[in-house]
């Protein structure tokens, strides 16, 4: 059989079988076409993040001039020194970003890729026990679990590229931040006692974090002089200033003193990918989101385009959350063994995200009933919470950015090589090292994710833009692979008319293929609700089932977003209520249209 077999299928049958194909549903979306009626730019600028001074420092670049892609580079910077527990410079993200046309209409997108990438001595056989097993400790913790850093360069590529103020001037409020020092919060506490015993096995870690030999207290200011003179020679010299040099020295010391074996041509080899983003129609929007090597996109468009064949607001609770979990069970089996680094292996993306594909899977759903996740293969076939930040930003002139950005696992590798304040990420743990094993988020891969030199990890992050003939909505989250499908929950929010604040407070639920659970958040569920959906034959992992030792943990995510309605010219923000440091303002600015 072909590599093309299952989606061939799919497509035939979509075609054959009346009803699959829904045109009116699931044709690409009308974009804002900035009618005369319509406001041409918002005026105003907005910014979500995960941390207030973050959001602080954007709106400071901005009014000096800068543009939204400057404050991506300022709260992207920020949040590296603010959120060590999710972000950092050691670390990689993904710049969705929007050009705005002339007066504010129209315009270019285009997907900044600044994953990490496995270094040359990370082969999966590194990663195993010497009974075969995956070795989880290597994976997770420590310099074996480091991919080479993509954060700096997609910095210095974004200013360089679409910017207006020098780097220097953008880094300027994360180096303030670092140098003296920012408050430690409730949630930077509790990451550090959890990770602790991982965090202070490094020299390097123990003298950022501890003081006089204590971790980190709410309330204590966190300084950090190495990461502030890392990020002095970022601005002062571009590329040159992480990936080689003295710092790069520092990088690789640190890493072997470990035992590990990064090498200064894995820095000096470092590249920023530009890439087009994904985009498809959902009810009147057009979607524009992430492209491999997210896996984050394909499934949203998956999910999406297959839900786009019911008017989901006709529908009860019980049957319109059936029918999302359904869908969300489809793209994770997709995700599981087709997606990686299309640079290194072939991801059939247009079959993935087809419409055609989309009603084929549409039609192996039964609308009463849950499909057990073990009756779809569970072998290749032959086709071929809290860690990581998300941040959206528009600005006056309607450029936008939707940026998500990681280091895995909570202070992610927990390593952080001495000199240099940078804590090292564990996206290693991100490839399918063990095939068929779950990772540290209960998901798998196979070949298309196995590790290689200079290969980008697969990624749930799923920066979005959702553009209606009206309004215009930027929107994303952390959470490990609940990303895709807080997203997911977030869009059809946005699609049912809700605003930016309470689409970052819907409540959330998963399902991804394996295991077969439908987990939730604390409350997501009424017990009707959860009695009709077992009734369907779901099975439900909630904290309200904690007592058993069955339940989940009890809030996800960190939801950030921005809407434009260009009706009224009204331009708001949302940040998540779960998180108490978040800030989602907006203000006048200096910025003008160039």
């Amino acid at each position: 059989m072909t590599r093309r077999v299952l989606p061939r299928l799919l497509l035939a049958l979509s075609l054959f079988v009346p009803g699959l194909f829904l045109p009116g549903s699931i044709l690409p979306a009308r974009a804002a076409d900035g009618g005369s009626a319509l406001a041409q730019r918002p005026g105003q600028a907005a910014i979500a993040s995960a941390h207030r001074l973050a959001t602080d420092a954007g709106f400071e670049v901005l009014d000096q001039g800068g543009n939204a892609f400057d404050a991506a580079v300022a709260v992207s910077a920020a949040l590296s020194v603010v959120e060590p527990i999710s972000s950092g410079l050691g670390g990689g993200g993904f710049f969705l970003l929007h050009q705005a046309g002339q007066g504010g209409a129209g315009g270019r997108d285009v997907f900044i890729d600044a994953r990490e990438a496995a270094p040359a001595a990370a082969t999966a056989d590194r990663y195993r026990t010497a009974d075969g097993k995956l070795d989880s400790d290597l994976a997770e913790n420590g310099p074996w679990a480091a991919a080479i850093p993509g954060l700096p360069a997609g910095l210095v590529h974004v200013a360089g590229k679409y910017g207006r103020l020098p780097l220097s001037a953008s880094l300027a409020p994360a180096i303030r931040l670092a140098r003296d020092g920012f408050p430690v919060y409730a949630k930077l506490e509790r990451g550090y006692a959890a990770r602790r015993e991982v965090m202070e096995r490094f020299p390097g870690t123990r003298a950022v974090f501890l003081s006089n030999g204590q971790p980190p207290k709410e309330g204590q200011l966190l300084k950090q002089p190495d990461l502030a003179k890392t990020l002095e020679l970022l601005a002062a010299n571009g590329f040159d200033g992480f990936y080689r040099g003295p710092v790069a020295k520092k990088l690789v010391d640190g890493v072997r003193a470990e035992g590990g074996q990064w090498t200064a041509g894995d820095l000096a080899a470092y590249r920023v990918h530009e890439r087009e983003p994904l985009r498809f129609g959902y009810r009147g929007w057009e979607v524009v989101t992430a492209p491999p090597p997210s896996s984050g996109g394909v499934a949203l468009a998956q999910m999406m385009q297959i839900l786009a064949g019911w008017d989901l607001a006709k529908l009860d609770d019980a049957q319109r959350t059936h029918l999302t979990i359904e869908a969300m069970r489809r793209a994770f089996r997709d995700r599981t063994f087709y997606l990686g680094d299309p640079d290194f292996v072939h991801v059939p993306v247009d079959v993935l995200t087809s419409p055609y594909y989309a009603a084929g899977l549409r039609a192996t759903i039964n609308p009463e009933k849950a499909t057990p996740s073990d009756s779809f293969s569970g072998l290749p076939t032959p086709l071929e919470d809290e860690e990581t930040t998300h941040f959206s930003i528009v600005d006056a002139d309607g450029n936008r950015a939707a940026v998500t950005q990681t280091v895995n696992l909570l202070f992610g590798s927990g390593l952080v090589p001495p000199g240099t304040g940078v804590l090292l990420n564990n996206e290693m743990d991100d490839f399918a090292l063990q095939p068929g094993q779950p990772n540290a988020f209960g998901v798998m891969g196979y070949e298309a994710n196995a590790p290689a030199p200079g290969k980008r990890p697969l990624s749930s992050m799923t920066p979005t833009f959702m553009v209606s003939p009206d309004h215009v909505a930027v929107l994303g989250t952390p959470g490990g692979s609940r990303i895709i499908t807080m997203v997911l929950l977030g869009a059809l929010g946005f699609a049912d008319g809700l605003g930016a604040q309470q689409v970052a407070a819907l409540p959330r639920y998963h399902h991804q293929w394996m295991p077969d659970v439908v987990q939730a958040e604390s409350g997501a569920f009424d017990p009707d609700l959860a009695a009709k959906l077992r009734a369907m034959g779901h099975t439900l992992r909630l904290p309200e089932d904690s007592a058993s030792g069955r339940g989940s943990s009890h809030t996800w995510g960190n939801m950030q977003t921005v809407l434009w309605d260009r009706r009224g010219n009204v331009l708001t923000g949302g940040s998540d209520p779960r998180n108490s440091v978040g800030s989602a303002e907006v203000r006048a600015t200096a910025t003008v249209a160039p």
